[in-house]
């Protein structure tokens, strides 16, 4: 129904002043598979620590790694616990990498400037427009000077799914009344301009190779249950440590509430490699404090303080085995729980589940359960992925061939000319904030009037 809204007769061509709908829609998983392959390589290479630039750079992030495909969290993160920037993974989102990949791929192949493609990105959270809008995601910054202001981004606009029906109803029309199926003639089917990269890009045939030796990609795969509701890419790097060591075992572990859960992948009993996920601002903050470092005592010879807990004596190898990545996600429960998802209390959703008044915790829960449910059934036609289906050597892990992935980056980064580092990897900075703190001027004036001057 999507792709008819915006590339269909029925959708937004057919309403209007000018008549107007995208060229090409493309699915957000394609460019999941790229940061699921890279993250996997990022926290698998090794211990991995940060250079003296600290976060100001993309060399490997210290560990524990985090997640960092959650604007609402990196935000947070570079406002409130530069501490932790450090630690934040360095490759892009699925949202900046399809961004990056369209202008830099379409610019170069039909000789055009990047600023005449215009990119629009549909997500599930209102903090993908604050994603949109960072200076590290425009191509002045990543591709050339670095100075801010001045450069390209690499997505225009970023609607949510709420707003795609507000856009539907701005051009009349009833957003479940659209077939799924894209009424639009053959001739104005256009292709994309790249062979290798219209293969990656539109995938259809759910038999359809990644590449001639390998197996099924995720994105003609439905999505398993265990991988949670925020994109798997947890569950994909526990995955690919788990296919390196044959007889590997993941073992989860259930935190204080729903949204902590803490896995170890063991091989023979021996835990090997150890990740955690935590969602929701109330978990965030005790995993930002269990990062702060240590303050020295200012008493001569005193030990440091207000550091993270380690584990007693004693506790186990499991324990003691410190944690090599950790998924946070800003909204408890995931991103199937975003603010830019339709709610329960939403208009739409009370007229068609007849609800009168406004809707309690029960219904609210189960509505989110619908959404859980609509998220992992995808398309019912489509084969299910089987936990632990992995090549030898791990090359292809759920589906995904690690080396079709690579070989398909090495390609972009070849068209394009600019470096595969500046292609799919970003940095972050300390931001802070002048809110409510007086200017320069203004504290002259305050002094001057300290001491009997002014004017």
């Amino acid at each position: 129904m999507l792709e008819t809204l915006l590339t269909g007769e029925a959708g937004l061509a057919g309403g209007g002043r000018h008549k107007n709908a995208f060229t090409w829609v493309l699915d957000t998983n394609t460019a999941r598979e790229m940061t699921h392959v890279l993250s996997a390589e990022e926290v698998l290479a090794g211990s991995g620590s940060s250079s003296s630039d600290g976060a100001n750079n993309t060399s490997a992030p210290a560990r524990p790694i985090l997640a960092a495909s959650c604007p609402g969290w990196v935000c947070y993160a570079e406002k409130t616990h530069p501490h932790v920037l450090p630690h934040l993974s360095r490759v892009k989102s699925p949202q900046a990498l399809m961004g990056t990949l369209l202008k830099t791929s379409l610019a170069r192949a039909l000789d055009v400037a990047p600023s005449r493609i215009w990119h629009l990105a549909v997500m599930p959270c209102f903090d993908k427009k604050l994603e949109a809008s960072r200076e590290e995601l425009t191509d002045e910054v990543w591709a050339r000077s670095g100075l801010p202001g001045r450069g390209v981004r690499d997505v225009d606009c970023v609607i949510t799914s709420k707003e795609v029906l507000m856009l539907a109803e701005s051009r009349g029309l009833d957003f479940f009344k659209l077939s799924r199926e894209v009424a639009r003639p053959p001739a104005t089917t256009v292709p994309f301009p790249d062979a290798t990269l219209q293969k990656f890009l539109f995938r259809q045939d759910p038999q359809q190779t990644s590449s001639p030796s390998s197996s099924l990609t995720s994105s003609s795969q439905k999505t398993p249950l265990v991988a949670g509701s925020s994109g798997g890419l947890l569950y994909h790097i526990l995955q690919s440590r788990a296919a390196q060591t044959p007889g590997a075992e993941i073992q989860v572990i259930k935190g204080r509430n729903a949204d902590v859960v803490e896995y170890v992948v063991s091989v023979r009993g021996e835990p090997v490699f150890k990740a955690a996920r935590y969602y929701g601002f109330r978990n965030i903050q005790n995993l930002v404090r269990r990062l702060k470092p240590a303050r020295p005592s200012k008493m001569p010879g005193g030990r440091p303080f207000g550091s993270a807990r380690r584990p007693a004596a004693g506790a186990g190898r499991s324990a003691a085995l410190e944690h090599s990545y950790v998924e946070v996600m800003a909204c408890p429960g995931g991103c199937t729980n975003g603010g830019g998802q339709i709610k329960v209390d939403d208009a739409v959703v009370m007229e068609r589940k007849n609800l009168s008044g406004k809707p309690g915790p029960q219904e609210q829960k189960e509505w989110l359960a619908e959404v859980d449910e609509a998220y992992f059934s995808g398309d019912e036609a489509v084969p299910a992925v089987e936990e632990g289906t992995a090549a030898a050597g791990g090359d292809v892990v759920l589906g995904i061939s690690h080396s079709y992935i690579n070989d398909t980056l090495a390609y972009w980064s070849s068209m394009t000319g600019i470096d595969l580092r500046k292609l799919a990897f970003t940095t972050y900075r300390e931001v802070i904030s002048d809110v409510g703190k007086a200017t320069e001027g203004e504290r002259v004036v305050q002094l001057a009037g300290k001491i009997g001057g002014g004017w």
